[in-house]
């Protein structure tokens, strides 16, 4: 029976390991950074949800023998709305309130499950997904989202990954053209499920701000996590089913320069620091004992006929 056990554990292993590799992917790399991409895909793609945007989604980021992601949860399910990795982006839904079907960009159509408010958890059938185009290359890969809707929501949607040419960063390019009638008025946020080096969430991740932070409620706030100036200091580890949340860490200005933020794991000595080219509109934190993530929103209004950008940058590093 003891040699039974761990053939059965590695017959077992081997089996998610194949199974983990079949999803359509690719990887890309520079000089210092390779990023393995999932890609969008209705039938086998390794996310099929409605709550975040299928591009972009990145199983693993490795710099000078460092790991950035992974999967936060002990079991991964396409079609669970949380069950997804990298530093993953969601919009709100555009006209929920305007009949039986709405729009979530990245995703396409829904239909509503009742009249009950939306809620990210819900599972919505997709009405109309409209058309994926993947363009890939070595330092990079293009995703493009076309749909076009009777309602008269449409849109292209353009997000690149692209690592820069002899620099360990990585920009989230994005382009979203409204080709509709309707205007295209929503926010958009990244989760960032960091799992830097598999470090569960304790005193050795520390997150910080280009801004003294200012904490009015939360969830395990003063507790678990505090907040000290510019950074959030764990006081003590996140035991499994344990969570710390805020809805707002207030501070922020009203330019982009206080899109500004730095993971750091001062166990491993691995950081990561991600600005952006648009400023705030609000700031959450949620952590798991699994994964520690500040959500930053930014506004996105598009008018029938322009075109709203934004880029996302994230420069790794090693601490001294």
């Amino acid at each position: 029976m003891k040699l039974f056990l761990p053939f059965l554990s590695l017959l077992l292993l081997n089996t998610m390991t194949t199974a983990q590799s079949d999803f359509p992917s690719t990887t890309i790399s520079n000089e210092q950074l390779e990023a393995k991409v999932y890609l969008p895909d209705a039938k086998n793609g390794y996310y099929r949800s409605t709550r975040f945007d299928w591009a972009g989604v990145i199983g693993s980021l490795q710099f000078k023998g460092h790991e950035y992601f992974g999967n936060w949860l002990p079991e991964h399910n396409p079609l669970n709305p949380e069950s997804i990795s990298g530093p993953v982006e969601a919009f709100y839904p555009v006209g929920y309130e305007d009949g039986d079907t709405f729009l979530v960009i990245g995703i396409g159509m829904l239909r509503k499950l009742s009249n009950k408010p939306y809620h990210f958890m819900d599972q919505y059938e997709i009405v109309d997904g409209g058309q994926w185009e993947v363009q890939s290359g070595d330092y990079q890969v293009r995703m493009i989202h076309t749909l076009n809707h009777e309602s008269g929501y449409a849109y292209e949607y353009t997000k690149t990954i692209r690592l820069a040419d002899g620099e360990p960063k990585m920009i989230l390019e994005h382009q979203l053209k409204n080709i509709g009638e309707k205007p295209l008025e929503t926010t958009v946020y990244n989760h960032n499920f960091f799992i830097i080096d598999g470090e569960t969430t304790d005193p050795n991740i520390t997150t910080a701000f280009s801004y003294d932070l200012e904490v009015k409620d939360g969830k395990g706030f003063g507790e678990k996590i505090v907040a000290h100036g510019n950074r959030l200091v764990y006081k003590t580890a996140l035991q499994k089913g344990e969570y710390v949340f805020t809805p707002n860490l207030k501070g922020y200005g009203s330019t982009a320069d206080d899109y500004d933020i730095r993971i750091e794991n001062v166990k491993s000595g691995a950081g990561v620091h991600i600005t952006a080219d648009r400023p705030l509109l609000k700031m959450i934190y949620w952590a798991s004992h699994t994964t520690a993530c500040p959500e930053p929103y930014i506004q996105i209004d598009a008018a029938p006929g322009e075109e709203f950008t934004w880029d996302i940058g994230y420069e790794f590093y090693v601490l001294d």
